[in-house]
């Protein structure tokens, strides 16, 4: 059994130590995945290490008695890291009174053509319509674009074949660009 695992058990236990201890165990890898996450520098109101403190502070609010290992933990990660970027952007975007929306990019999942910048407002609202019609794919691409796993990590924690996770990513592209480009 892994750190994580461990950490996250003692933690469903009630054991007041294993919260911080988890963070301190967790705190480079997902800095690591924010800075693959950010790279591009179209959040310049964001950073690797605003994001992993924002998501730190989201996650230490919340109960985690379902997350079992280190995979179910990143992944949920994940889920975290995504709000905390919309959040971020509706608040920069709110600061700059209508403006302007911080732009995110797609270019990282595998663009055709030349890569194009979409407000986080329409990446959010793409995505949730993604997950209302395809929750696989959704997930695949939370997992995949939010906190960085590779397609073997993805498919490890849904559980499913490399193969399938290739597929669902693949569709889940296609739907956001088509989604993006109205």
């Amino acid at each position: 059994m892994g750190n994580i695992t461990i950490l996250l058990r003692d933690l469903r236990t009630g054991d007041a130590h294993a919260r911080s201890a988890l963070f301190t165990q967790v705190y480079d890898e997902l800095t690591r995945l924010a800075r693959i996450r950010l790279h591009g520098g179209h959040q310049a109101h964001l950073d690797a290490p605003t994001l992993v403190h924002e998501a730190y502070l989201k996650l230490s609010e919340q109960d985690m008695p379902s997350l079992q290992d280190r995979r179910e933990f990143f992944a949920y990660s994940a889920t975290v890291m995504h709000s905390v970027i919309v959040d971020m952007a509706r608040r920069h975007s709110a600061q700059k009174r209508g403006s302007g929306v911080g732009h995110l990019t797609l270019s990282n999942i595998d663009a055709p053509g030349d890569a194009q910048n979409w407000d986080a407002e329409a990446l959010h609202e793409a995505l949730e319509r993604l997950e209302r019609i395809d929750n696989r794919a959704y997930r695949v691409v939370e997992m995949r674009y939010f906190a960085g796993l590779s397609i073997d990590e993805i498919a490890d924690v849904l559980e499913l074949s490399p193969m399938t996770v290739k597929r669902s990513w693949k569709s889940a592209r296609a739907f956001l660009f088509k989604e993006l480009q109205h």
